[in-house]
């Protein structure tokens, strides 16, 4: 859904480029004004390539094409008022302007098709992303859900860190997750994490069973596609949680993943005591435990990945999620998202060092059917701000 936009809308690419076209045109027209009002032994002329070179960071070659010989014109006017067009001088000003204008015009020419290069692989990007990434429903079975994911890496949308939720039988199956590594590089192993639990989860009637079976898929992907220097590498931390639609409680299974925190109304945050199992692909036979919590209706759970916590300020400290989530524990999902997103970033100073990903599960009086699961692998920030 496009966000609201209040009051005048922003202004199109032509208007920025056609306001920005008047700083070169001015400058252009300053220097000469000023240097035909110049003594004959000031030359002012040399300074005029700073309008071509400066239109290819706005515009392209055609624009710059024009700037360079509106430059031109400039130059032979100052040397027709100064001693004329002939003299060596100004020969030699007016042919290092035209030279300097011509690389200019080459310049923005390259430029503009390296953007467009650039533009049409980050659209092929995008939309292999959207073919990876399932965003979550607002609401599934008892639940309102809100999510946010900041990828680590430039201009990425997914990453090694991923969620998904499903429902089986009267009850809401969610997964978060985060596999070795960060950013782009990750994205096979998320892919596949992802896939398996789409495919597993209507599947297994037990939570635990439900991990083995992921761990199973993890350990024969990295038995099939690590090399000698990556053994052992390949793994990923899970967390598997089943809240059932008519039972105030909820299941879990962690796999090596950090616990969720439970936030309750009056700003009432806890951490439920789990006892996880190794990461998904270290050990293919490990036992998996299921851990039983109340959920009541009214409480949050926020699932979270560690590059929330793990997040650094100037100082070197990680980012305290359970003592700033507290502040904002009767907030919506949404809002908590937006909430946490905007400390978060100002806590590690505007970038992310790790994935980082969160869910906010909010357990609701009324039964919500409407909604079939779905899930998403580590993709641009699904949560929204409420409106006030």
């Amino acid at each position: 859904m496009k966000p609201r936009q209040w009051g005048a809308g922003p202004r199109q690419p032509w208007q920025s480029t056609h306001a920005l076209l008047l700083l070169p045109v001015v400058l252009i027209l300053v220097i000469t004004v000023v240097d035909i009002r110049s003594p004959e032994s000031i030359h002012l002329g040399p300074a005029l390539v700073i309008a071509p070179a400066l239109t290819p960071s706005f515009a392209g070659p055609r624009t710059t094409a024009f700037v360079g010989a509106l430059a031109l014109a400039a130059q032979t006017l100052i040397a027709f008022l100064h001693g004329g067009i002939a003299t060596s001088n100004h020969v030699v000003q007016l042919v290092t302007l035209a030279v300097l204008s011509v690389m200019c015009v080459v310049y923005s020419a390259v430029r503009e098709r390296r953007q467009a290069q650039l533009a049409q692989v980050r659209t092929v990007a995008e939309a292999a992303q959207h073919v990876l990434m399932w965003p979550l429903p607002e609401y599934i079975g008892p639940l309102r859900i809100a999510s946010l994911y900041l990828a680590a890496e430039d201009e990425a949308q997914i990453g090694g860190d991923l969620y998904a939720a499903t429902r089986c039988d009267n009850t809401v199956r969610v997964l978060i997750g985060d596999v070795r590594g960060k950013g782009l590089p990750s994205i096979g192993e998320a892919a596949l994490l992802l896939g398996a639990f789409r495919e597993s989860a209507h599947r297994h009637v037990a939570l635990a069973d439900l991990a083995s079976g992921l761990d199973q898929s993890i350990s024969r992907y990295a038995t099939e596609l690590e090399t000698e220097e990556e053994t052992g590498e390949r793994f990923a931390t899970v967390l598997l949680v089943e809240i059932p639609d008519r039972e105030s409680v909820t299941r879990m299974t962690s796999c090596g993943h950090p616990p969720p925190l439970l936030l309750s109304p009056g700003h009432a945050v806890t951490v439920p005591s789990l006892h996880p199992s190794p990461p998904l692909g270290v050990h293919g036979s490990t036992e998996h435990t299921l851990d039983v919590f109340s959920f009541e209706p009214g409480d949050t759970l926020l699932l979270y990945t560690d590059g929330v916590v793990e997040a650094r300020d100037a100082h070197g400290r990680f980012y305290p999620l359970a003592e700033r989530v507290a502040r904002w524990t009767d907030d919506s999902p949404e809002a908590l998202m937006h909430h946490v997103r905007r400390d978060l970033l100002a806590h590690a100073g505007g970038r992310l060092n790790d994935d980082a990903a969160l869910i906010a599960l909010h357990r609701t009086p009324a039964v919500r059917r409407r909604h079939h699961g779905h899930g998403r692998m580590a993709g641009a920030d699904s949560s929204r701000p409420e409106a006030g």
